[in-house]
């Protein structure tokens, strides 16, 4: 492993997580090596598919489920994007990248899948077509030693593409995602720019940052407006957000010394309440059957709660560590990424795993 990638490894593999649609690459697969299990609840399909699963993509039809790779931190070179059948998880097709894959977004045409490229401090866009890179943007903000912040999170509005850059103090970079010029830097948004969210009930960009804010930006000005730290000065890297837009809440996940999730008026960002969940990663909320879904990467659980009464439901037990999470259009299949826990030499002892939840 490079020092490059030593410097931001064990950063993208503990907290990397949660967001995310398109048609990417369609060639031919060969017989695949993992096997696809049904357990006993029926309603879950599990499938073992490869190294370093990050986030997913559905594109807009929902016959297509993509998912990004890094694959392997030792002694490999570049990721994979796989294509698989959201019904069945099967192997459609992969497209072989040069660089290792992240985060993921879609263009609302379906014809480009966007990936942060993390550990090189870049994006590319991805032709759904043939699976072939159409095009790269490498910023080039540097750490003090020397390497480039990481990209993070992506998130796609109005045609723009918004990138959380990790870095002390943080950038969001703002790229055309057309022809994938930067076409603004945002400045000083903390320790770790980690999670994004735009809300069409505010017209607001929402950040979340390592320094335990969230920074509400306005994407017209591209202006920080408001910052809010809603664990006072208890230590807190916020991670991910949902939102529910009928009620104005948002959520957002701590997995470090907090273990919560926190529940705000996204107008105010009061604090509305404090979920004692215990260590919370990823958040999806579901409007279609009011429910929050958060997994927990040391417990190895995926949770759904009641949204009205914060009540758990159900559990799922997805060892040994559930990451990014993904819910159909329809609001009745989840999707999960399960990761193995590293060995010292950054490798991992089997395949990360994809998991499709029936939701009932």
């Amino acid at each position: 492993m490079t020092q490059k990638m030593s410097a931001l490894a064990l950063f993208v593999a503990v907290s990397l997580s949660g967001c995310a649609a398109s048609h990417t690459a369609s060639t031919p697969a060969p017989a695949a090596k993992t096997t696809v299990t049904a357990p006993e609840n029926t309603a879950v399909i599990k499938r073992d598919l490869a190294d370093g699963l990050y986030e997913m993509v559905l594109n807009q039809k929902g016959d297509a489920l993509y998912v990004a790779s890094s694959e392997g931190f030792k002694d490999v070179q570049g990721g994979v994007i796989y294509k698989l059948d959201p019904a069945t998880l099967k192997t459609l097709g992969r497209s072989h990248t040069d660089l290792k894959n992240f985060a993921m977004t879609i263009s609302p045409d379906g014809q480009t899948v966007y990936v942060t490229n993390s550990l090189d401090g870049g994006i590319s866009a991805i032709s759904t077509a043939d699976g072939k890179i159409k095009k790269r943007l490498m910023f080039t903000e540097r750490n003090k030693e020397g390497f480039p912040f990481g990209a993070r999170e992506i998130l796609l509005h109005d045609g723009l593409l918004y990138v959380g850059g990790v870095g002390d103090p943080a950038v969001i970079w703002v790229v055309d995602a057309d022809s994938l010029k930067l076409k603004k830097t945002i400045k000083n948004a903390g320790q770790w720019v980690t999670g994004l969210l735009w809300s069409a009930q505010t017209d607001r960009l929402y950040a979340a940052n390592g320094g335990g804010e969230i920074l509400v930006i306005n994407p017209h000005s591209n202006k920080i407006e408001k910052r809010w730290k809603p664990l006072g000065d208890k230590p807190a890297l916020l991670l991910n957000m949902a939102e529910d837009p009928a009620t104005g809440r948002l959520f957002v996940t701590d997995n470090s010394k907090a273990k919560t999730t926190l529940v705000l008026n996204i107008r105010t960002g009061e604090t509305i309440k404090q979920l004692d969940v215990g260590d919370s990663l990823a958040v999806k909320f579901n409007a279609k059957r009011n429910e929050l879904y958060i997994t927990q990467r040391e417990s190895g659980k995926l949770l759904s709660l009641d949204a009205t009464t914060y009540a758990v439901k159900q559990s799922w037990d997805l060892p040994p560590n559930p990451n990014s999470l993904l819910l159909s259009a329809d609001g009745q299949t989840l999707y999960v990424t399960v990761k193995q826990a590293f060995n010292k030499d950054h490798s991992t002892n089997g395949p990360d795993s994809v998991v499709r939840i029936a939701l009932h």
